[in-house]
């Protein structure tokens, strides 16, 4: 596989006027003629379809000489649109075109053909364009110039998405349940019998889950609608030719046929072959995402429509000259419109987070359910009533269901999406925050995100050697080129008087001079940056050398010239740049150390190798010479022409070359070693020349010092290079968009799982969608970064899309999850750091939260299997999920990262989840068990205070409920009624639920590392030092506030009553630290294996 396609470079040419190369068409009814079509005047026209040859002549591809074979589409019959204003005519649009459709490239040939077949095809004229009532007709059949918005769902039914889907189902599950509950109890039981408990639960529940339903659905509301950005690409009007006269009309009226004018400034308002361009450019970046300014003009020069010179595309903006050409496609079946259909019809995939929040549901179901399941079938064995046991089950169901952590969840995501804004990158998607973490490809634009997306000079070659120039925005690199030279002198003098750029007014002189705003194009402002640091004063300098005539560059000629006046007022200087052959033709001598010396064929030598040197690092060469003209044959008020030029243009002395770049940030190659270092495979996918997308690749490390091409090898080893070398495995390619066509989905996945090093260049939009998807094949988490339209459909389909906050464009912003507000790549490293964070700590808080499960339970199976009084309530459960259990859980997201986590490779979705069975073991059955056990303890101790020794309360359960037993004597023959039971038994229900926060005061403090010992950590985290105090608060102010022995149930408690859980706390951290300690000293075995989580 090669490379990259080489794709051909067309000198660019002027056209001349269209009638002189489009013949006269008739458009009689008389179908015989000669050249003729045979056309449905009634049907709408439709994009057609061929495969044309392409004949090359030296200035680049001809039209085909022949008539083109046209294929058209399948024609739907058009509706006419109810009669109303023509701008809001429209066909129904309801099918849309199927993704896989938009995913093909385009096929369109209506740069190729001959400009009378096209115009007989289009049925308009060159001059006089489409009458008023053709116009009218294909509006009325063909529907308005803009962009079908999609089929969107309600706001209701988004809002009720919110709440019956996720983590919702598992809050419904326990609110439904415990109102179920409560039903059954009101309709047995006798009034004053009732307890409130399940009713409790069961309105907190709805509550909390209508909370987080309505905050989902706001965060969801506030990053919608792609196409309305679409849409403010439009210009709202446009000049037209109708009936041979210039109108203006609403851009929503322009149909295909028409003949437009645009010039500087505005934006295409559709398709347009072009007739006729005088210096006309116009900024592509938007669909093939190209820094500069292309050229454009009415030769057609490539097959390939987003490469051809005589296309112009819906949306781009005209940067420079007019141009004159007709309509070939409107509204969604542009180029941008397929683009638009494309970012707007890809099916959203469930982030990683959301898988593994599913995941967690349905473990946490299964628990719940299991362990209902099981309890209830015991209780009925027991001999329980049946209505006693469902009553049971919904208790054990609503305590194994975390009702809690979808609150933590929500809220440990919104914190670290306002951490991670203050790193400059913001979260629209709460999800992108794990999303980015679990990355395992990235695939990055390079214009604004890998490089500055500024032309800055990065060499000067000049007395035959090559130096480096600082290329950081700062200058706080370094320069090897001699500012001493004399042939420095006379070459800053040409850069300084031969260029037109100058500062933007009302610009800080505080502001480094290569951040500042420049007027004049990409390359000018450049040179004029870097000779105001090396030569400041460049405005004042051309001041005193007044310019006498200008000859300005164009695509003819490949220079630019301007003649000005010595210093001295004497002696004229001509000063030129341009295209370095065509400057070095022009020349007879070579400025070497500040004397000129012929060019003979040696020096021409060292030009070629220094050209081709700066070429291959992907850089724009600019050569520079000057000459002297001396006063006696160009006196002062000589009348220089640019016209006729009467100045010479030969026998000039070359000065040297500078080359151009758009460097990398300087951020970047440490960014990328870090996400080397992580296990995060970076693809560049970019429209820009392969050459220099692979200089890029290499400077930034995305391909590293020794890694290889094939083409590479070929040219170090020759053609037997994989016998010769002993690297004899290719590490490297780069891709041309041209190749990639000619790609099956296996073939691209196939690259992707082969080559660890990747640079796509020339790539189109469905491109870069479609190796998003082929990345996706391998079963990576795939982030994608984009600032242009043309990254949206990507953007859209990733797992995670990244949009750039200074140049990124609205679309590309509105398809994106997160926006990085300093367009800088490096803060994505700092995202995966965050992302990785936030996974981490997750699963602490989730152990964390999960491990209160095993003592919320053990109170309802003391009560079934041992007939034991209920040692904790349904409130006390939803008292420690909400309230006491909830900022502990929290403040674990403000953890720092743990020391391995850049170090790690990316997690495997498929095995690495949330909720691991180890993290079960640990909630459930270690820590868990433990913390049951203590807060049995304390209901046992309170009870045996009191006169019940625990053996005593085995089986006692039957006469302790029961009202109608008046009296039940303890161990010591002391006599309790019903009321003092159950008085005694809350103030022990009280004890065990003071134990748990105890205990979960130590556990929390065991969770903030899942390796390290906590004594390394100390207590830095100010976040938790405020939740525990606030749980202990919390808890004392449920204890001892009046009242709350009718409202909760909760009984004041002795002093002495506070430390039966405290010694069980101690056993968790001994515990705990034991299990850690074995971890790091036998890496990888058997505790490692099984405890790790």
């Amino acid at each position: 596989m090669s490379e990259y396609m080489p794709v051909p470079e067309v000198d660019p040419d002027l056209v001349g006027n269209v009638s002189k190369r489009v013949s006269r068409v008739s458009y009689a009814s008389d179908r015989s003629q000669p050249h003729s079509i045979n056309y449905d005047t009634e049907g709408p026209l439709r994009p057609p379809t061929s495969s044309l040859p392409v004949h090359y002549e030296e200035d680049g591809p001809l039209r085909p000489n022949r008539k083109s074979r046209i294929e058209t589409f399948a024609v739907e019959k058009a509706k006419d649109a109810p009669n109303r204003r023509i701008s809001q005519a429209r066909p129904s649009r309801t099918e849309r075109p199927p993704l896989e459709d938009l995913k093909k490239e385009i096929r369109i040939d209506e740069h190729t053909i001959p400009l009378e077949i096209l115009f007989l095809r289009l049925r308009s004229d060159p001059e006089k364009g489409l009458t008023c009532e053709e116009a009218h007709r294909r509006l009325l059949k063909d529907g308005p110039n803009e962009l079908t918005p999609p089929k969107t769902d309600s706001e209701l039914s988004k809002f009720l998405h919110h709440m019956f889907t996720g983590f919702s189902i598992l809050l419904w599950i326990g609110t439904v349940l415990c109102f179920i509950a409560y039903g059954l109890q009101y309709l047995t039981v006798r009034p004053e019998e009732i307890v409130h408990d399940n009713l409790y639960l069961g309105i907190a529940l709805l509550l909390v889950v209508t909370v987080s339903s309505t905050f989902a659905y706001w965060q969801e509301r506030k990053s919608s609608d792609i196409m309305n950005s679409f849409k403010k690409l439009v210009p709202a009007f446009a000049v037209v030719i109708r009936d041979g006269v210039k109108q203006s009309v609403h851009t929503t009226d322009i149909v295909k046929g028409d003949v437009i004018h645009v010039t500087m400034g505005d934006r295409m308002p559709a398709d347009i072959v072009i007739l006729e361009a005088q210096a006309f450019k116009v900024d592509n970046s938007s669909i093939t995402g190209e820094s500069e300014p292309v050229s454009r003009n009415g030769k057609f020069t490539h097959e390939n429509p987003l490469e051809t010179k005589n296309l112009a595309f819906y949306s781009t903006s005209v940067m420079q000259g007019t141009a004159i050409g007709v309509v070939i496609y409107t509204g969604d079946n542009t180029v941008m419109g397929r683009v638009a259909n494309l970012a707007s019809n890809i099916e959203q995939v469930k982030t990683p987070l959301n898988k593994e929040l599913d995941h967690v549901i349905l473990v946490s179901t299964s628990i719940a359910f299991l362990m209902g399941g099981i309890f209830f079938t015991l209780s009925l064995l027991y001999g329980f009533y049946w209505l006693d046991s469902v009553i049971f089950l919904i208790g054990l169901i609503v305590a194994y269901v975390p009702e809690g952590l979808q609150m933590t969840v929500t809220i440990c995501l919104t914190l670290t999406a306002q951490r991670m804004a203050k790193k400059n990158c913001l979260v629209k998607n709460l999800d992108a925050v794990e999303t980015l973490g679990s990355t395992s490809i990235i695939c990055t634009d390079k214009t604004g995100t890998l490089t500055q997306n500024r032309m800055t000079v990065a060499h000067v070659w000049m007395d035959g050697v090559i130096s480096s120039v600082d290329t950081t925005e700062n200058q706080t690199g370094g320069s090897s080129f001699d500012k001493t030279s004399p042939t420095w002198k006379r070459l800053s003098r040409v850069t300084r008087l031969c260029n037109r750029a100058v500062f933007q007014p009302n610009q800080s002189e505080d502001l480094p001079i290569l951040k500042r705003e420049a007027t004049g194009d990409a390359s000018e402002s450049a040179i004029f940056k870097f000779t105001e640091l090396h030569e400041p004063g460049v405005v004042k300098y051309r001041e005193t050398h007044n310019k006498r005539v200008e000859i300005p560059f164009n695509s003819t000629n490949k220079y630019q010239i301007s003649i000005h006046e010595q210093d001295d007022g004497r002696d004229h200087i001509l000063q030129m740049k341009g295209a370095p052959e065509r400057i070095l033709n022009l020349c007879s001598m070579i400025l070497i150390k500040g004397e000129e010396v012929p060019l003979t064929d040696e020096w021409k030598e060292k030009f070629e190798s220094a050209y081709r040197d700066l070429g291959e690092m992907g850089e724009r060469v600019l050569g520079f010479c000057d000459l002297i003209l001396p006063e006696a044959e160009f006196p002062q008020g000589y009348p220089f022409d640019s016209e006729n030029q009467n100045f010479p243009l030969n026998n000039l002395c070359f000065l040297g070359l500078l080359a151009l770049i758009d460097p990398p940030r300087a951020a970047v190659p440490d960014a990328v070693e870090k996400c080397r270092r992580a296990g995060i495979k970076i693809i560049m996918v970019t429209g820009d020349h392969p050459i220099t997308a692979k200089a890029i690749a290499r400077k930034v490390g995305i391909i590293s010092p020794d890694g290889m091409t094939a083409n590479e090898m070929q040219e170090k080893f020759g053609d037997n290079w994989r016998r010769k070398s002993k690297h004899n495995k290719v590490s490297a390619i780069v891709l041309h968009g041209e190749e990639i066509k000619q790609m099956s989905s296996e073939d691209l996945t196939k690259v992707v799982q082969s080559y660890p090093e990747i640079v796509f260049a020339r790539t189109s939009p469905q491109q870069k969608l479609l190796i998003v998807e082929a990345c996706q094949a391998t079963g990576a988490i795939v982030a994608v970064t984009g600032d242009g339209v043309n990254d949206s459909p990507a953007l859209s389909k990733a797992d995670i899309g990244i949009a750039m906050g200074i140049s990124g464009s609205e679309v590309s912003k509105q398809a994106a999850d997160m926006i990085l507000m300093d367009d800088n790549f490096a803060s994505i490293v700092t995202g995966v750091e965050e992302g990785r964070v936030i996974f981490d700590n997750l699963k602490k808080a989730i152990v964390y939260t999960l491990t209160s499960k095993g003592p919320e339970t053990l109170p309802f199976l003391a009560f079934i299997l041992l007939d034991l009084p209920l040692s904790l309530g349904t409130a006390m459960i939803l008292l420690i999920d909400f309230s006491t259990d909830l900022m502990p859980a929290i403040s674990l997201v403000h953890e720092v990262a743990e020391a391995d986590i850049m170090t790690r490779r990316p997690r495997n979705a498929a095995t690495d989840h949330l909720v691991n069975p180890a993290l079960l073991q640990k909630a459930y059955f270690q820590i868990g068990i433990i913390e049951g056990m203590g807060g049995m303890f304390a209901f046992l101790v309170v009870l045996g205070e009191s006169g019940f020794w625990p053996m005593s309360l085995i089986g006692i359960r039957p006469e302790w409920d029961n009202p109608s037993v008046d009296v039940v004597v303890d161990s010591y023959g002391q006599e309790w009624n019903y009321r003092q039971r159950k008085n005694l038994e809350q103030t022990g229900q009280s004890a065990y639920f003071l134990a748990i926060v105890f205990i979960q005061w130590i556990n929390v403090l065991t969770c903030r590392s899942r390796r390290y010992s906590i004594f390394n950590y100390g207590m830095r985290n100010s976040v938790m030092n405020f939740a525990l105090i606030f749980e202990f608060c919390f808890a004392m102010a449920l204890i001892y506030t009046p009242g709350m022995e009718v409202a909760l149930r909760f009984r004041p408690l002795q002093p002495l009553w506070f430390l039966p859980g405290l010694p069980f706390g101690l056993l968790v951290l001994f515990y705990d630290e034991m299990r850690k300690l074995i971890m790091r000293l036998d890496p990888g075995g058997f505790i490692d294996r099984e405890t790790y989580y």
